[in-house]
């Protein structure tokens, strides 16, 4: 893990480092958004959510790899991010649960690290330009730099279609209620909280139709959390478009953005997207402040917001809207990702407030 290996930003910027991952074993390049996260814990979360894909991660914390990696702590069947980029690497993690290293765990799936590097100035840089493509490599990095300018922004990718599922499945098989989660990047531990509720939960693919969710007759629909920029997932918003006539719905962060534009909402990018567990959103309705965990690059915009559309949660950095509801019908949705155990049990009222809006059996 001494080899010598580089970040390259598409702006030119080159910051140095050494291989560890799937670099570690010659893989010459990966190519992604880079984004930064200001998370101090949960790099194996962070590597196996599907918001992350098609993007190299930049932990702001210096150290990861302290406590190893474990099979409890992944979110969904791999690691999604492009690439992995720190500041130190522990090669020896204690943690009675680990069962291995960071770097075994990229190279056993083929996702290359860097280490080494200085990651606070690669965050001021994202910070002052805004996200950008970028490149890890062992290679020359003029040609590297070359090779980003060839290729497609991430904008322009529908990430989602590589994350969801292809066919349905049934998480658990008990349950008081029936709830459908439409599956655009859904992270395991929206699942096991929806099942100790009591909930019934099956997972359909971002291209289920409104057919195929009430075909299951549900008693609620979830449209879950998922990368990349909303404007691609046009049948998963004409799905939602109907099911929230009929069914009580909730959004998360993705699924968010999806309803908003259900709605008629309009969506954009953020200069540097909100990645990280500790950003301040204030209930409107109540005052309260609530220390969330967030990872997303779009946000729903304030103009030509619908008048149906109330809005219930603003971001105490930047205003941007993270919560809305329907005035008239069952629909809930959040921003932020209240499964993520920010504080850590915090954010999980949104659960029993969707549970809450489901018709009385």
């Amino acid at each position: 893990m001494n080899d010598k290996a580089y970040l390259i930003l598409s702006d030119g910027s080159v910051f140095p480092g050494y291989s560890f991952g799937a670099l570690e074993n010659h893989q010459e390049q990966s190519f992604g958004e880079v984004v930064f996260c200001t998370s101090m814990t949960g790099y194996q979360e962070m590597l196996t959510d599907p918001s992350f894909a098609g993007q190299i991660v930049v932990p702001t914390y210096p150290l990861q790899g302290n406590y190893g990696v474990s099979e409890e702590n992944i979110e969904s069947k791999q690691i999604q991010v492009a690439g992995f980029v720190v500041r130190d690497q522990s090669a020896t993690p204690s943690h009675y649960d680990s069962e291995g290293t960071l770097h075994q765990y990229l190279a056993s799936q083929s996702v290359p690290g860097i280490w080494g590097v200085d990651t606070r100035a690669i965050t001021r840089r994202i910070r002052s330009t805004g996200v950008m493509m970028g490149a890890l490599t062992m290679g020359d990095p003029i040609t590297t730099l070359r090779r980003i300018k060839e290729l497609p922004l991430y904008d322009s990718v529908n990430f989602v279609e590589r994350v969801s599922v292809n066919t349905g499945y049934a998480w658990n098989n008990e349950g008081f209620r029936r709830i459908v989660v439409v599956d655009c990047g859904v992270k395991y531990n929206i699942l096991r909280l929806l099942a100790a509720r009591d909930c019934q939960v099956s997972v359909l693919p971002a291209t289920a139709t409104a057919d195929d969710v009430l075909a299951l007759n549900p008693d609620g629909v979830v449209f879950s959390p998922g990368p990349g920029d909303p404007v691609h997932n046009g049948l998963t918003v004409e799905t939602a478009k109907a099911i929230i006539d009929r069914v009580p719905t909730l959004g998360i962060c993705l699924g968010h953005q999806v309803i908003a534009r259900a709605m008629g909402a309009n969506t954009y990018k953020l200069k540097f997207g909100h990645r990280g567990a500790n950003h301040p959103v204030q209930d409107l309705s109540t005052g309260k402040v609530y220390i969330t965990a967030q990872n997303h690059g779009y946000a729903v915009a304030d103009e030509g917001l619908p008048p149906e559309i109330l809005v219930t949660h603003r971001n105490l950095h930047d205003s941007t809207i993270e919560g809305i509801r329907h005035r008239d019908r069952p629909v809930l949705t959040i921003q932020y990702h209240s499964e993520a155990s920010p504080g850590p049990l915090d954010n999980e009222y949104i659960f029993d407030e969707f549970i809450g809006m489901l018709n009385p059996k």
